[in-house]
């Protein structure tokens, strides 16, 4: 079990089906380096840094900072990245097959530059309704997000108004 996963995602923001999924790859895996990246089909709410900042935030409120680290990737490829750092795992979550049907071909075409193999972890079925789009839509319209996302993303969104 010594293997180095990458979990990928714009987080923007992070929200609690995101912790569990980081959580639950450290079952499978010895050390995740959490990465925050840029998606070039999204216009962002929260700058990179603050999206940085709030994992690490609610990382280190959980404790997990020890097996797990963060940072961020502005451009470029995921592979190329995860293979500099000397990972052999990505690590994906899924809410539904919609997000199979997104996400399988990008596993295979990330196999096909480096070799690195995409392990999909489901959703726990409490958080399966939980999206960072739903819950940036609910706290724009001033309702409560607290059962959806860590602390750290409550005082950034806080920090926003």
């Amino acid at each position: 079990m010594s293997k180095l996963a990458v979990y990928p995602g714009s987080f923007d923001p992070l929200t609690l089906g995101h912790l569990d999924i980081i959580e639950r790859a450290l079952d499978v895996v010895e050390r995740l380096q959490v990465v925050v990246v840029h998606n070039p089909g999204k216009q962002p709410f929260f700058t990179l840094a603050e999206r940085v900042q709030m994992v690490t935030d609610a990382l280190i409120e959980r404790g997990l900072m020890g097996r797990v680290t963060v940072d961020s990737l502005e451009s470029g490829l995921l592979t190329s990245y995860a293979s500099e750092l000397g990972a052999s795992v990505l690590i994906k979550g899924f809410r539904t097959g919609v997000d199979i049907e997104y996400e399988l071909p990008m596993a295979r075409v990330n196999r096909d530059l480096t070799g690195i193999e995409t392990i999909f972890l489901p959703s726990d079925p409490a958080n399966t309704h939980i999206s960072s789009s739903l819950v940036k839509q609910v706290a724009s319209l001033g309702g409560d997000i607290t059962k959806y996302v860590p602390a750290s993303v409550i005082r950034g969104f806080k920090a926003k108004a």
